[in-house]
């Protein structure tokens, strides 16, 4: 098919008439027509052959040459090609230089070391999905890309004394052969986030990871605010974990309200949110003004409108501190745990106490340079395990399958629970 001024005419160099006049007959030329080309298609579709010589048709960018066909056209969009390609090249150059990186572990020496003898994750490389490797994305596409394991619940009500009720999704694990009686069996308990549920698919993956963690039993899953259950210390076995926590609230608002993470702020976090106000708006409409509430398009707008206000603090950056585990790491007591990544639009690097950690024997964080809020996606195809699946397992494996050493790592004054 002939294009622009072609159609209908003679190709300049003489060489090539248009294809839709391929019976035309020759145009005069010097040279013979070079065998077995005669009557062919010009490369760019554009211009049949019929006379051969060397040459070229500059209005449609086809040449001869003695080695073949080498039409301009190719070399134009060989050229794009080749500029994708090297940009493919280039990114694919940066991310296996740059991205894959062996996380940092900042914590008390003894605790670290029982960590790197009993968690070999925490020495290697975090080998992020290479076409998503970028917090904001990670956080994101892993509603969309992880897969939602097939799981059953036993729900368990309970009613405190002040009035409120805490939801128990107990995942019981029947097969368990090496705990057959469910009274003698280890527990897990699982603290989903603020907006999330024993449903969240991260929830879901971690179930199933711990049922496959050296036999324990599946994890029983809160639904409800963040709590601290008791139980018979002889059947139970405290391996306090974190994922992701934001440590410190103020850091998290003037991450969120930063251009590029807007849409975390303002998007499903806040429409989460709104949708629980809007759940139960007949109980909170008592204390609030539900359709002020209900207009907030931020999570500091509902921290002001609705939190600040129900739970008695005058301003919001007063419950902002209170809300800030970062103020209150040097109450812990127990061994615990934190995963966080350094692109996390909810708790950027600098909210990370690092400096806490390091004078602290029981707290030790474990900081990936990717991974963004509960991501931790890896893998060309990052449907099923996770890095921070892989973390958890290990963690849990490692807290009930060497839970004497780790007592001994924590010093005589500070005991792991048994």
């Amino acid at each position: 098919m002939a294009t622009g001024g072609g159609r209908g005419g003679a190709c300049p160099s003489q060489t090539w008439l248009p294809a839709g006049l391929a019976g035309a007959g020759p145009a005069p030329h010097k040279q013979p027509v070079p065998a077995g080309l005669a009557g062919r298609a010009c490369p760019s579709q554009t211009w049949l052959l019929v006379s051969g010589a060397a040459g070229s048709c500059q209005a449609h960018g086809c040449r001869w040459r003695a080695l073949g066909f080498v039409p301009e056209l190719l070399f134009r969009a060989g050229g794009a090609a080749a500029a994708a390609a090297g940009r493919q090249r280039r990114l694919l150059g940066y991310y296996w230089v740059c991205v894959p990186q062996r996380p940092l572990l900042v914590g008390g020496l003894s605790f670290c070391t029982f960590l790197e003898a009993h968690c070999p994750i925490v020495r290697e490389p975090f080998y992020p999905t290479p076409w998503c490797f970028e917090g904001r994305l990670q956080t994101l596409l892993r509603f969309f890309l992880q897969s939602r394991p097939r799981l059953s619940y036993r729900s368990e009500l309970l009613r405190t004394a002040d009035g409120g009720q805490l939801l128990l999704d107990w995942a019981d694990n029947a097969e368990s052969q090496r705990y057959p009686e469910p009274g003698t069996r280890p527990t897990v308990l699982l603290l989903p986030g603020l907006t999330s549920n024993s449903q969240a698919t991260y929830v879901l993956h971690l179930v199933q990871q711990a049922s496959r963690c050296a036999g324990l039993p599946q994890d029983p899953v809160l639904r409800s605010k963040p709590s601290c259950a008791q139980g018979d210390a002889t059947r139970a076995r405290w391996l306090p974990m974190t994922l992701s926590v934001p440590w410190d609230m103020g850091e998290l608002r003037r991450s969120l309200e930063q251009p590029l993470n807007l849409p975390a702020s303002t998007g499903a976090s806040a429409a989460n949110l709104r949708h629980l106000v809007s759940r139960y708006r007949k109980v909170i409409a008592e204390k609030v003004d539900v359709q002020h509430v209900l207009q907030a398009h931020s999570i500091r707008e509902f921290d002001e409108r609705y939190t600040a206000v129900v739970f008695g603090y005058g301003t919001c950056a007063a419950y902002y501190r209170d809300a800030s585990p970062s103020h209150s790491v040097h109450a812990v007591l127990l061994p615990v745990l934190c995963l966080n990544a350094a692109d996390d639009p909810f708790s950027p690097l600098q909210a990370i106490p690092l400096a806490a950690a390091r004078r602290l024997p029981t707290l030790a964080v474990l900081v990936t340079a990717h991974g963004g809020h509960i991501g931790f996606l890896e893998g060309l195809f990052p449907r099923h395990e996770s890095y921070m699946d892989r973390v958890f397992t290990q963690f849990l494996a490692a807290a009930f399958e060497h839970s004497q050493e780790l007592s001994r790592s924590l010093g005589p004054e500070r005991p792991a629970p048994q």
